[in-house]
C-alpha cells in the first residue's frame, strides 16, 4: 500500500529530555510517522539510537515508527529493531552487500521495506529491487548530522524516480530526508515525493505544534 503526502518528523533534533512531550506535539500538529535516525558511528560519522531507544519511543506515541538504519551491518540488527516496535525498516543500498537478502528478511519480519540512497548514488542501482520494496528514501544531504542544507539536484533525482515508478506501475513511496522546511517542502512534493522527513525545521522552532501543522498544510 502506498501512502500519500506523509510527514515524518525526525526526533534526531528533538529535546530528548522531553521526549514524550515532543512526540505529543508532533502528533497534535498532524504528523503521520516518527522518523528515527539510527547511526552507528561507522557507516556515518555520528552515533545515535539503538533498539532500547526505539522501545521508549514506541511506549510514548501511537504514531508508526519509521526506522532509517544508517549502519554498516544492518542484517545483524533487523530483528532487534523489529521487536523494538519499528513499523518500517529502511536500509542503505551502500551498506548492503546482499541487498536482496536484506529486503526479503525485512519482509519476513513483517515490517514495511525501505531502501535508501545517498545523494550521489545512482537510481539505477535499485533497478532490479524496486518491485520488491515499499519505499525509496532519497537523502538530500550527506547523512550523519541534522541541520544541513538541501542538495538542489535531489529534485531532479526525485522526478526521475517518480517517472520510473509510474512507468513500471509501482506503488512506491518516495521519501526525502535532509534540509527540508517550509521554504522548500512544496518543491519536493511537486517533484514527486510523498513522504517528507523534517527534523531541525520542526524541533528547533519554539512552537512545534504550529510548525508541524504548517508543514502538513504546505504538503497539500
Amino acid at each position: 500500500m502506498a501512502y500519500r503526502n506523509k510527514l515524518a518528523p525526525s526526533v534526531l533534533n528533538a529535546d530528548l529530555s522531553r521526549l514524550r512531550e515532543e512526540l505529543g506535539a508532533i502528533s497534535q500538529g498532524g504528523a503521520d510517522w516518527v522518523h528515527l535516525d539510527i547511526m552507528d558511528g561507522h557507516f556515518v560519522p555520528n552515533l545515535t539510537f539503538g533498539p532500547v531507544f526505539v522501545e521508549a519511543v514506541k511506549r510514548s506515541t501511537a504514531l508508526p515508527l519509521d526506522c532509517h538504519l544508517m549502519i554498516s551491518d544492518p542484517a545483524a540488527y533487523l530483528e532487534d529493531f523489529c521487536r523494538a516496535g519499528a513499523t518500517s525498516l529502511t536500509v542503505h543500498q551502500e551498506a548492503g552487500v546482499h541487498l536482496d537478502s536484506l529486503v526479503r528478511k525485512i519482509r519476513e519480519l513483517g515490517c514495511r521495506v525501505g531502501v535508501s540512497l545517498n545523494p550521489a548514488t545512482p537510481l539505477e542501482t535499485l533497478d532490479w529491487i524496486l518491485p520488491e520494496i515499499d519505499m525509496v528514501l532519497l537523502m538530500s544531504v550527506n547523512p550523519g548530522f541534522g541541520g544541513q542544507k538541501f542538495i538542489p539536484y535531489t529534485l531532479e533525482k526525485i522526478a526521475a524516480l517518480r517517472r520510473t515508478a509510474e512507468e513500471k506501475s509501482l506503488k512506491l513511496n518516495i521519501q526525502v530526508d535532509g534540509g527540508i522546511g517550509p521554504d522548500n517542502v512544496k518543491a519536493v512534493i511537486d517533484a514527486g515525493a510523498d513522504v517528507i522527513v523534517c527534523g531541525s525545521a520542526i524541533f528547533t522552532n519554539p512552537d512545534v505544534i504550529a510548525t508541524t501543522r504548517r508543514m502538513k498544510e504546505l504538503m497539500g
